[in-house]
């Protein structure tokens, strides 16, 4: 029996990525009118996780990790759902440069968790729903049930039928990915 081969994606591809998160988080600095160095008090994480891609783009697993760390440190102190997601899905990033997927799924987990506690805490179908397709872009289809049946709950609280069509959109596409 052999043993299942591992795709390891080329440094070029994880380059571009890396490259291409770092423009977005430029315009949207830009677009804020903020100085990216300085960040966004109500965004602490953000520019840890620049510090991530701008190692990732060097190639600098090292530096990457240790910003990953400080984005995690600033994201769980802000309690906000958002920042628990970026940092998840810096971790996977880091991963796939690193070429070590299971450990940074691992992590992804732990905060995409996190996110999906303070989504619901903050009644947050949007976070809700984010954090449903980051567990289904792991193939984690229990906690994407999870996360709908609490998208559902959210969406009928609130008695809007926008939000109950975007919880089905969503679960309807999750289903046939």
């Amino acid at each position: 029996m052999r043993p299942p081969t591992t795709h390891r994606p080329s440094p070029l591809i994880v380059l571009a990525a890396a490259i291409l998160f770092i423009l977005l988080a430029v315009l949207e600095a830009m677009a804020s009118h903020r100085n990216p160095g300085e960040g966004d008090p109500a965004t602490p994480w953000l520019v840890h996780i620049w510090q991530v891609d701008a190692a990732l783009a060097k190639q600098d697993g090292g530096a990457a990790e240790r910003a990953w760390h400080d984005a995690y440190g600033a994201a769980l102190g802000s309690r906000r759902w958002e920042g628990m997601v970026q940092v998840g899905d810096a971790a996977l990033r880091i991963g796939e440069l690193a070429g070590s997927r299971k450990a940074s799924e691992a992590r992804a987990r732990w905060t995409y968790r996190a996110a999906l506690f303070r989504a619901r805490q903050e009644g947050s179908l949007d976070g809700v729903l984010r954090v449903a397709e980051a567990f289904s872009a792991l193939g984690d289809r229990e906690v994407v049930a999870q996360c709908l049946r609490i998208a559902e709950r959210l969406a009928a609280r609130g008695h809007d039928a926008q939000a109950r069509d975007r919880v089905s959109a969503l679960s309807e596409r999750l289903a046939t990915h």
